[in-house]
């Protein structure tokens, strides 16, 4: 089955873009484990970093000053700081009212990520596979923090893998690693989609540091590719991108 579009009608009407991201990195996980070989071993990782919570159902009026307390309630300050235990009394801290209160918009990034580790060497990561999550695409410095994370893998000689199929965004956040990386020169007359699937790695050459990268272009109707990916300098296993997605959809009934 080809790649769908998760983010526009009319899949977008009746299921969550949220379920298949969810449900991925276990699925991934499950289609590695089939191919690692010892000592090598993949872990998914999810972490939600968006939560919205109605304030204003918590506030109904500004908190009340300690010195209006009594005519607020008719009870004292001192005598409402005395909780009864056991027949004694005991003196309570009462808060002072806030210095300020404020409405911010406090927005994570939400992270779907399979990582791959090697037992034998302290459990060593090599090997970073990251599913793009639309708060990874929705501000700048949302897509900045993505770059970072991406580049501080990659100059710990971790294979890094972005996977993304968010359509409801133009932007690549690998055009982004690129241009944080200076490839200014490479980056002319190149096509980058804001889909795709790529895979870089790190490796040593005549003193020079080269970075080696497989990208793929997506397209809705069109089935996903084999991603490489990186144990060590020599070692590599093929990640079948559209057999993971396929088997996701089916568990959760996407047709």
């Amino acid at each position: 089955m080809p790649l769908r579009d998760h983010f526009h009608s009319p899949l977008d009407d009746v299921r969550s873009s949220d379920e298949l991201h969810g449900m991925l990195p276990a699925v991934i996980v499950q289609q590695l484990t089939k191919v690692l070989p010892e000592p090598y071993y993949a872990g998914p990782g999810v972490y939600l970093g968006r939560f919205e919570v109605d304030i204003g159902t918590f506030e109904s009026r500004p908190p009340l000053a300690a010195k209006n307390l009594e005519s607020e309630t008719g009870i004292s300050h001192e005598v409402s700081s005395l909780i009864e235990r056991g027949g004694l009394a005991v003196m309570t801290y009462a808060p002072p009212a806030p210095t300020s209160i404020l409405e911010p918009q406090l927005l994570g990034q939400d992270v779907y990520e399979v990582r791959i580790y090697d037992s034998k060497r302290n459990r060593r990561l090599v090997a970073a596979i990251e599913i793009v999550s639309p708060s990874n695409k929705d501000r700048p410095d949302s897509r900045a923090g993505f770059v970072n994370k991406a580049t501080e893998l990659l100059m710990q000689n971790v294979s890094v893998s972005i996977v993304d199929i968010v359509t409801n965004s133009s932007f690549s956040l690998y055009r982004e690693l690129l241009k944080s990386a200076d490839a200014t020169e490479f980056l002319q007359g190149q096509e980058l989609p804001s889909i795709y699937a790529v895979t870089m790695r790190m490796r040593n050459q005549d003193n020079r540091r080269l970075m080696d990268s497989w990208h793929y272009p997506l397209s809705i109707g069109q089935a996903l590719p084999t991603l490489p990916i990186w144990l060590d300098d020599s070692k590599a296993i093929g990640l079948d991108l559209e057999s993971s997605y396929e088997e996701a959809c089916k568990v959760l009934r996407i047709a």
